[in-house]
């Protein structure tokens, strides 16, 4: 009789312990530090770009063809939104099959990428 008496006193405690209201917890979320990631690609070379990529440095590979079945013209700019945050890579291939990649760009810090005769440059 006295174990059943002192089950029933456990199981009373439990359930009075159930009741008792934790003091209410103020979460702050802090969010991650963000930045306008647009940016525009310049086409400042004597050649036609035929295709565009980039990628989050983190990523291997490059992906789609950014500029699908369009062109970049000398003179001509597109304009993009990086998905995220950070350092991304970029490559692009002119009409005659050369190519030229400039790598580990922060999209926080640059706007624009122009394409030179002699390769990318970050601005």
């Amino acid at each position: 009789m006295k174990r059943r008496q002192i089950g029933m006193l456990g199981a009373m405690a439990l359930a009075l312990s159930a009741c008792v209201q934790e003091p209410q917890r103020t979460v702050v979320v802090v969010p991650s530090q963000s930045c306008n990631t647009a940016f525009r690609v310049v086409n400042a070379s004597s050649r036609t770009v035929e295709r565009l990529y980039f990628s989050h440095s983190s990523i291997n590979g490059w992906g789609n063809d950014q500029l699908g079945s369009s062109v970049l013209q000398p003179g001509r700019q597109v304009s993009y939104r990086a998905a995220n945050t950070g350092n991304y890579d970029f490559r692009v291939i002119w009409n005659n099959g050369q190519a030229a990649e400039l790598r580990r760009i922060n999209v926080c810090a640059a706007s624009r990428i122009t394409v030179t005769n002699s390769g990318l440059r970050a601005n």
